[in-house]
């Protein structure tokens, strides 16, 4: 069913305000669309690379000329997709089709269903020779600004993929109702990219963006999608880290789980049969394919045990690999050494205890895992810019 721009705008700036973020899901498929709105995301989108993974090909296969990206996403978006959830289905658009009218083809759009687009595949994602190539035959990026500036002046909601300052500031003057910052294919599982940003270094890449869409439009909705950002916990990262609204993901939600969660399935039903000496052995490997994403790992111990006293050779040890690997695997992946994750982690806790309500400083500072208030004070006062108490009040005046 179709939503109308302002429909959408109103219900997700609600759910900013009540829950603090929200979430799009890029789903290839019915069933994923289907559970994924069930589970409370607020946008469905429509893009070709959703339809590869499920054919258990990697994104990228949305960039290559496997298919006509248009046709293949009208043609499960309209019959899988929008018939089975009652929240915004966004179409991801290929822009620079040399065969379609934007006009026109962005009014066939709504007419199936769709209540908006987005510029995917979305040329941002070529540099060097190929980029310049692409834009010297008129498949530039313009294609895309123009795509959000006809769908919002035909009452379409639109999610703007940018991969730079520039091109968000283009987009916002467009009218993008979301900017988006797309930080390159997904990281992780067995289709994942492997070179990918770290967090440190997305985080810094999505400041920079959004700040040039303040210069423009403060109040537009700011999202991240990709690229390191794979699991709950990244994401936490990037909202502790940026100002952003919400998060967009495809193969995080889709491909990642099926991968795991089908694995196992199969497996379960294999071992049956075996003997219990089989089976724990089994368990083992298991166990040790579980901790494969070390990184991953120690992140997860600091979200449980944050407020305790963490000794990351300890964590290095149960990993089964040496402190210096960890070290460098997680300094590589996360842009900052362990130290510094740990402080940022438990500072952005202490901000979420202090805006929550009353409650006294030295609490805060023994909930977080400071039990020398004076080393506390010192460090949030580095971390925000300003001492505990002073920012205590002025969340109180914030809050009168």
């Amino acid at each position: 069913m179709n939503f109308t721009r302002e429909q959408i705008r109103k219900q997700l700036k609600a759910e900013i305000k009540a829950s603090g973020h929200i979430i799009g899901v890029a789903a290839g498929a019915g069933i994923t669309a289907k559970y994924a709105a069930k589970g409370g995301a607020d946008l469905i989108l429509a893009l070709n690379s959703g339809r590869f993974r499920q054919m258990g090909v990697s994104s990228l296969g949305g960039l290559l000329p496997f298919s006509n990206s248009n046709k293949l996403v009208m043609e499960y978006g309209s019959k899988e997709v929008v018939p089975v959830v009652n929240v915004p289905v966004i179409f991801g658009l290929c822009a620079t089709d040399p065969t379609i009218k934007l006009a026109e083809y962005i009014e066939e759009i709504r007419e199936k269903g769709f209540s908006g687009i987005n510029n995917y595949p979305t040329v941002g994602m070529f540099d060097g020779k190929f980029g310049e190539a692409l834009k010297e035959d008129g498949m530039s990026f313009d294609k895309e600004v123009e795509a959000i500036k006809i769908a919002n002046e035909k009452g379409l909601f639109s999610i703007a993929f940018v991969f730079d300052a520039e091109q968000a500031k283009q987009m916002v003057k467009a009218g993008a109702d979301v900017i988006c910052a797309h930080l390159g294919f997904t990281k992780g599982g067995i289709l994942g990219a492997k070179k990918v940003l770290s967090l440190e270094a997305a985080a810094k890449v999505v400041r920079e963006i959004f700040l040039a869409c303040d210069e423009i439009e403060s109040n537009v909705m700011k999202m991240i999608y990709g690229g390191p950002v794979h699991t709950p916990l990244d994401v936490k990262y990037m909202y502790d880290n940026t100002r952003a609204d919400g998060y967009i993901g495809g193969s995080s939600f889709e491909r990642i789980p099926s991968e795991t969660a089908i694995t196992k399935t199969a497996f379960d039903f294999k071992e049956i049969g075996q003997s219990k000496q089989d089976k724990l052995f089994n368990q083992m490997l298991q166990g040790v394919a579980k901790h494969y994403d070390y990184v991953n790992f120690v992140k997860e111990y600091v979200a449980a045990n944050y407020m305790d006293e963490i000794s990351f050779t300890e964590l290095a040890l149960v990993a089964h690999v040496s402190r210096t690997y960890l070290s460098q695997l997680f300094k590589k992946e996360v842009g900052s050494t362990f130290p510094e994750y740990v402080t940022r982690f438990r500072l952005n806790k202490a901000i979420e205890l202090i805006k929550s309500g009353p409650i006294t400083l030295s609490e805060v500072s023994r909930l977080v895992g400071y039990n020398d208030y004076a080393h506390f004070s010192k460090s949030f006062k580095k971390h925000t810019g300003l001492s505990p108490r002073i920012y205590q009040q002025k969340c109180k005046e914030d809050n009168e």
